[in-house]
């Protein structure tokens, strides 16, 4: 055992070991083909639009050797089967061995191409592959241009993965170039019927640069809407107009050229007609060198251009290996800040010169550009005479509202406003709703671009603040009546104050602001906690101000309820002026503010019932 241990230590000989045998990977197709059709590819249509891109390409990479060749793609169908034929590069028979029988091998990696790569759609070598998801058989017939004497050569492939090649006679394909034919899969025929081809090669194919054809129908349609010449702007936002509706479905309030030159990019984007939620990112889509590649792409735009759907074409953005998505990267978010920059001076150009057009699309989608104003100090100073906002004054500008006013009062939320704006009004302070999405931070912002200007958040005190005091002598002899409210209010965390104030028709107002409801929802949560918890609760009681029940002295109803010398009938008329406030501030009742209404109503009906019974 120590003769054995000594010879297997360290310091002794190593016994030599066996050399790793080398082994490749086996590739089950039907399991791949499984693989892209669920999860890779969105569709089973993408197979059409990967015959395009291999076809466009080749046709690319043979014009990078002879600009002067023909450049023409043809597809015949007929529900069985369907044949695509190209003017192309060709294949060799070694091309077909190393790159149709090998996935993931791209012929836009082969020594010599690597400078013009950047002008081929594909880049992944897994392509051709997609066909499997309709089709059961392939047959590519190809003659390469490069070697024009090599006889054509023919690579069948099925989809139990194998595949058989042969060399064919030089009539089979006298011309270079590749035809492509595929047998459709059991219930897969719908996509290779004609009319259902020729529907897929217009949508993804009507950009590219040469001539695709249906048998005798078109598939191009060149030049692209946005960069046709128009008899005048007039017809050209018809035009375009028209072509949103066919691609879109809907009629745009109007359309943005998207014209970046250094990014490769032309196109519109399409002003949507009604309005939309911020967080709903409507899917644009993008060309890639003609091709269709995306028709939700939702990251090519900032976050606040939700107003608006795009159609372009680029050269610059790169692709996902299923060419159904753009790959996030340094360029696409330039791309993204272009866009936008794009957009942004529209909106400027519309603000200088055409104001009709701006209110028109304010009127729409005023929340899209409060949400780019909040970040962009210029375009809030420009959109400051247009932007609208709910006001105690109506719907008005910010501008406007602020040169009517010596200090812009906003509340920040819609519950607060509507509490206070009928009073405020009255009194001849102005408030602003800061309640809606982005309202309250812009009017904060305001100050920055338009300076001078006084911004005030609209509390209790200062509605109370602006309310008429009462004379000190007639508070004095409503002081019974007063603690008698006071008392009624007490454990609903409200105090009772008495102040004169327009209208005359308001009898009460309940005042309260973020302090005192975050003061009433530690109280209750105190006395709902165990010891532990009910201490430290209490330990964070402070100065917090109460809300408040504003009693009218001015209205004739407070002044019949003060004149009450029955103390419970002045606290339940005290609970109902407290519940009537809440409903016309519109504000959520608790279960308290609940239970306090019915027991005000039914104190009043038995009060009423009772006096009926002494006058009888």
């Amino acid at each position: 055992m120590d003769s054995q241990t000594s010879q297997a230590s360290p310091q002794g000989p190593q016994p030599s070991q066996p050399a790793p045998s080398a082994h490749t990977f086996q590739v089950d197709l039907r399991g791949l083909v499984d693989l892209l059709s669920h999860h890779l590819y969105s569709s089973p249509k993408v197979y059409l639009r990967e015959l395009l891109q291999n076809a466009v390409d080749a046709i690319t990479a043979r014009r990078a050797e002879d600009p002067d060749v023909p450049a023409r793609v043809r597809l015949y169908a007929d529900g069985g089967s369907l044949c695509v034929e190209d003017t192309g590069i060709g294949l060799t028979e070694s091309d077909v061995h190393e790159l149709l029988a090998t996935i993931g091998r791209s012929s836009k990696r082969a020594e010599g191409l690597q400078d013009a790569r950047s002008d081929f759609l594909g880049q992944f070598g897994i392509g051709l592959l997609a066909c499997f998801v309709v089709a059961e058989r392939i047959r590519v017939v190809s003659r390469s241009a490069r070697t024009p004497h090599a006889p054509p050569v023919e690579w069948t492939a099925r989809d139990d993965g194998s595949y058989t090649v042969r060399t064919l006679p030089g009539s089979a394909r006298p011309e270079p170039g590749t035809t492509v034919h595929l047998q459709a899969r059991a219930g897969a025929g719908e996509w290779l019927a004609e009319q259902r081809v020729l529907a897929l090669a217009r949508d993804f194919g009507s950009l590219l640069p040469y001539d695709v054809r249906v048998g005798e129908e078109a598939v191009t349609d060149l030049p692209a809407p946005w960069n046709r010449a128009y008899p005048s702007p007039a017809a050209r936002r018809v035009a375009l107009a028209r072509h949103c509706h066919d691609l879109f479905g809907f009629t745009p309030l109007d359309s943005v050229d998207l014209d970046v030159p250094v990014a490769g990019i032309r196109g519109v984007a399409y002003v949507l007609p009604s309005a939309v939620s911020p967080a709903q990112r409507a899917g644009h889509r993008v060309h890639l060198k003609g091709m269709l590649l995306t028709e939700r792409a939702e990251q090519l735009l900032p976050d606040w251009a939700f107003f608006v759907r795009c159609v372009l074409d680029t050269d610059s953005l790169r692709p996902t290996a299923s060419r159904e998505s753009l790959y996030e990267d340094e360029t696409l978010a330039a791309v993204r800040e272009a866009l936008g920059e794009r957009i942004r001076s529209w909106l400027t150009g519309l603000a200088a010169g055409d104001p009709e057009r701006l209110a028109a699309f304010l009127a729409v989608h005023h929340l899209g550009v409060k949400s780019l104003a909040r970040h962009d100090a210029e375009m809030l100073r420009t959109m400051l005479p247009w932007l609208p906002f709910e006001t105690t004054d109506g719907r008005l500008s910010l501008e406007e509202f602020a040169q009517r006013h010596p200090v812009v009062h906003f509340t920040r939320t819609v519950e607060e406003y509507r509490q206070v704006a009928p009073i405020a009004s009255a009194q001849g302070v102005g408030v602003v709703n800061g309640g809606y999405t982005y309202d309250s931070e812009l009017v904060e912002a305001l100050p920055s671009v338009r300076p001078g200007t006084a911004v005030a958040e609209l509390d209790a005190d200062t509605v109370t603040a602006h309310l008429d005091a009462v004379d000190p002598a007639e508070e004095l002899a409503l002081s019974g009546f007063l603690a008698s409210a006071r008392a009624k209010l007490d454990p609903l965390g409200c105090d009772v104050v008495l102040r004169a104030f327009h209208p005359l028709s308001v009898p009460a107002l309940h005042l309260d602001d973020r302090a005192a409801r975050h003061e009433r929802a530690r109280s209750e949560a105190e006395t709902q906690a165990d010891d532990l918890w009910a201490g430290i609760l209490g330990s964070l009681r402070g100065s917090a101000p109460r809300a408040r029940l504003v009693l009218n002295h001015l209205n004739p109803l407070v002044r019949r309820i003060s004149s009450l010398g029955d103390a419970e009938l002045i606290g339940t008329a005290t609970e109902s002026l407290y519940g009537q406030a809440l409903l016309m501030a519109q504000r959520p009742l608790r279960p308290a503010d609940s239970a306090l209404l019915n027991r005000a109503f039914i104190g009043l009906l038995e009060w009423a019932t009772h006096g009926e019974e002494g006058c009888r």
